[in-house]
């Protein structure tokens, strides 16, 4: 019998999952190559969006070209075309999985990282953004602790509307506080409804997503998101989790 540990990664989206489904979220998961249709178009993301351009987008080659998805709203898109194909009107999932972004790096960017996203659809009037923010006033709170300090900001999103930054009070060891992005969100925008077969006019929803290393980082007090993709195995041990038997060896 030999025994391991989970990367902290691993344990992080456990835990998160666990919270998210005390209120009711399922899980869901989907491509790491996606078209431009569920990573772009059908986000009401236009073609001459800066996200599209060659710096924030990894491109294949291929005559119709797809990109290692630059966010897991692209999971979104699909639930709610299942919904669409079901003929449901409520939904709650979360997608947390590994994205792509071809962009430089620093202590709290990656070209590769995992990402929190997730959305809730239900018929008119019975999800508003005053749902959102409860959710993730509660969310923080279960997981980074009562103390967690959470604003809210106006901001813009061309699959939300309205839309909001999320931010979280972190103190990097050893340096001064400072707020730090860990989600954008706001309602679903009609034309994403729209796109996935869903009525605007019966169903609303909001949606959101963040890194989920950023969250790691408040939560135990890393100063560099880059040490989570380190491979070094010094880092997994720096962190309280419950070891893994194998009872096979």
């Amino acid at each position: 019998m030999s025994t391991g540990r989970l990367h902290p990664m691993s344990a992080a989206i456990r835990e998160i999952a666990g919270i998210f489904a005390g209120m009711g979220f399922g899980i869901a998961y989907g491509p790491e190559l996606e078209d431009e249709w569920y990573n772009f178009d059908a986000l009401n993301v236009p073609a001459d969006h800066p996200a599209r351009d060659m710096q924030d987008t990894f491109w294949t080659k291929e005559e119709k070209r797809r990109a290692p998805r630059t966010h897991t709203t692209s999971v979104t898109i699909r639930c709610l075309e299942q919904m669409a194909k079901d003929g449901t009107e409520e939904m709650r999932m979360i997608a947390p999985s590994k994205v792509f972004r071809n962009e430089a790096t620093d202590m709290t960017h990656e070209a590769q990282f995992y990402q929190l996203d997730g959305f809730a659809v239900g018929p008119i009037g019975r999800i508003t953004l005053a749902h959102l923010k409860g959710t993730f006033d509660h969310f923080y709170r279960a997981y980074l602790g009562e103390e967690a300090k959470v604003r809210f900001r106006p901001s813009f999103f061309p699959f939300t509307e309205p839309s909001v930054e999320i931010d979280v009070w972190f103190v990097p060891p050893g340096k001064e506080g400072r707020w730090l992005e860990v989600a954008g969100a706001g309602m679903l925008h009609p034309n994403v409804l729209r796109n996935a077969g869903l009525d605007p006019e019966k169903v609303q929803g909001f949606a959101f997503g963040g890194g989920i290393e950023r969250l790691i980082m408040i939560k135990h007090g890393v100063p560099d998101v880059r040490l989570f993709h380190s491979g070094d195995i010094r880092f997994n041990h720096g962190f309280d989790i419950e070891e893994v038997v194998d009872t096979n060896n």
